[in-house]
């Protein structure tokens, strides 16, 4: 009885009224309302489109993606954990790894996205210095894919933890798009270290 209690207090720990709020928008997670502002602030997203989800599970970004895409539009999910929730017409998500991004998989994923989102997270170990080392490689990962399958004027949207190889990632991004900004959302929990970096306009 115990091992439930306990259990049951941590499902809701981190609960709030942006949880409640995703649950009553028919969203399985809290974090489409960092899209939603990344999106207000930057248009990355425009009708039409293809959009390509790094690390898409548990689906908030994909659907949300289709749905400003819209139904002309397109949006492909890779995670290496299934999506269970329902999905619009135009979005499919695949299981995967972006590090081995080789048939079958990229033959599935296709090329020329308008826009590559990226709102990955390493496992974290609660060491802030290791989870920023963990993050930075899941970021060079996903510039990587985002460089290879992005059409020139492309935008990239990365989430990356705050340490000491940002810098480092962010002067990466300046160097592949005609502008970039640093952005925290407000749905974004006060404690968490996260970031994200919005390329706009990839350059060759």
């Amino acid at each position: 009885m115990q091992k439930k209690g306990r259990t049951k207090r941590n499902k809701n720990k981190w609960a709030d009224h942006y949880t409640k709020k995703a649950r009553d928008e028919n969203y399985p997670a809290r974090s489409v309302y960092k899209l939603m502002e990344i999106q207000q602030r930057f248009r990355v997203i425009k009708k039409n489109v293809r959009v390509l989800d790094l690390g898409c599970a548990p689906g908030s970004w994909l659907i949300h993606a289709a749905e400003i895409a819209g139904p002309s539009g397109r949006a492909v999910g890779i995670d290496l954990k299934p999506v269970d929730a329902a999905l619009p017409a135009n979005a499919v998500a695949h299981i995967g790894d972006i590090f081995e991004m080789e048939p079958p998989l990229s033959e599935v994923v296709g090329r020329e996205y308008d826009v590559v989102l990226s709102d990955m997270a390493p496992a974290t170990t609660g060491r802030k210095d290791i989870d920023a080392v963990r993050s930075f490689a899941l970021c060079e990962a996903a510039l990587r894919v985002a460089c290879d399958l992005l059409v020139v004027s492309g935008n990239f949207v990365c989430k990356i933890f705050q340490g000491t190889e940002f810098k480092d990632f962010e002067n990466q991004v300046k160097l592949r798009f005609d502008q970039y900004r640093i952005f925290k959302p407000d749905s974004c929990r006060k404690s968490s270290k996260e970031i994200y970096i919005i390329g706009l306009g990839k350059n060759n």
